[in-house]
């Protein structure tokens, strides 16, 4: 269970992050090109961005749990005999990364009462992109190229 965990994490990270830039990207040339926000195909991306990220925490909190990287390391060590790769998993990476995920959503929620397509684009532009700098910051990518 904890492989196909652990491969479902990582994979789906990659269309995650894709359609997450691509929300960042179309919401960045919506706001500078002064382009009106659509249903079709600005809010559609940004609401698949939303619900990738969210399962992708999802499945994140299931592989923390039965992890021994995870919870496990903290117990099993405590804090300061974690080394920094450990560390980086078991607390950095979920910790950073449910802040993005928080973020993510409040773009979602406040772009959603505005009006004006050009403010929609500059709220998902902020907190899309601030929640896609978190992420990529945590990413151990030492293990994920691998």
């Amino acid at each position: 269970m904890y492989e196909v965990l652990l491969n479902t994490h990582s994979y789906l990270a990659y269309v995650a992050l894709a359609v997450l830039f691509l929300a960042v990207a179309n919401a960045i040339l919506g706001w500078t090109g002064k382009k009106d926000f659509t249903l079709n195909k600005d809010f559609r991306i940004s609401l698949f961005a939303l619900i990738l990220i969210h399962l992708q925490l999802l499945v994140g909190l299931v592989l923390y749990f039965v992890s021994s990287n995870g919870l496990n390391a903290i117990k099993t060590l405590g804090m300061g005999g974690l080394n920094s790769a450990s560390r980086l998993l078991a607390v950095e990476h979920p910790f950073i990364n449910i802040i993005a995920v928080i973020l993510i959503t409040v773009g979602w929620s406040k772009h959603k009462k505005i009006l004006e397509g050009k403010r929609k684009f500059k709220t998902i532009t902020i907190f899309y992109g601030l929640g896609l700098i978190l992420i990529l910051s945590r990413i151990p990518w030492a293990q994920w190229l691998n």
